[in-house]
């Protein structure tokens, strides 16, 4: 049977990674849909599991499938619990081809869709050329009303006082030219990572575009996105790096680690 992706629509070399904390039950599908979806969309690629300090087998069962997959699974273990956003910024940190993607380690997103976003990549805006970040939003958010409720306060927040028009702001299916993220810095280690990172994107003259992507209910494992710990956490982040761009923005612009040297 004929790959319903021909090979010149394929890009040449992709890295997926993924942060999992607590996720046992869903990173052997996770990574299994991987290995047989970015065949479809890559030359060559790379799978990445960032294990933020899983107490339940997540980083053992990440090792075991990187024994069985070298050279295309590998694993980043941090010893504790560092955040959502110290995850990411490993993940980045390890990635080493020249688009880089993540999706979380839930499966609430297909790595099948990684496609829809590649396909905007190649899209010119205008005279600007093509993008050089794609960012997903979902399309039915199928998560429970208390997170859909933070969600849409966030939104208006980020739209006030940081004029971020995206429709999706933390949507976790996101896709990078990894020449885009030369020189960018970023501080936060929780939930505002995602944030932050497109904030400095657009400051530093990025083209940010955005496709709307399935979004599915968790099936196993328990969403820690709005425990009130990581919430708070954000708002600190949120306020601390409004406030030093109003104050002195160059130099808050290049301050943080950059986001492509692991954490």
């Amino acid at each position: 049977m004929t790959d319903p992706r021909a090979d010149h629509l394929r890009v040449p070399a992709l890295s997926y990674f993924f942060p999992a904390h607590d996720e046992a039950e869903n990173v052997a599908p996770l990574v299994a849909d991987a290995l047989a979806e970015l065949p479809r969309l890559a030359r060559t690629f790379e799978i990445i599991c960032v294990d933020d300090g899983s107490r339940d087998g997540t980083g053992a069962i990440a090792d075991r499938l990187a024994a069985e997959h070298p050279g295309l699974v590998r694993v980043v273990h941090h010893p504790g619990n560092r955040g959502y956003g110290a995850a990411l910024r490993s993940g980045f940190g390890a990635a080493r081809h020249e688009l880089v993607c993540f999706t979380d380690g839930d499966r609430q997103f297909r790595v099948a869709d990684l496609s829809l976003l590649l396909d905007r990549l190649v899209e010119p805006d205008g005279a600007d050329g093509t993008p050089d970040v794609v960012c997903g939003y979902r399309l039915r958010r199928a998560d429970p009303p208390l997170r859909l409720a933070y969600a849409r306060i966030y939104r208006l927040c980020l739209r006030l006082f940081f004029g971020m028009r995206l429709r999706d702001v933390d949507c976790a299916c996101k896709l990078f030219r990894r020449g885009a993220l030369e020189d960018v810095r970023v501080e936060s280690g929780g939930a505002f990572l995602s944030a932050e990172l497109l904030i400095k994107l657009r400051e530093s003259g990025r083209r940010v575009a955005e496709v709307g992507v399935p979004h599915h209910p968790r099936t196993a494992g328990r969403a820690s996105g709005a425990h009130p710990r990581v919430v708070l956490r954000a708002v600190r982040d949120f306020w601390w790096l409004r406030l030093r761009l109003w104050a002195r923005r160059g130099a808050t612009l290049r301050s943080g680690q950059p986001i492509l040297e692991s954490s």
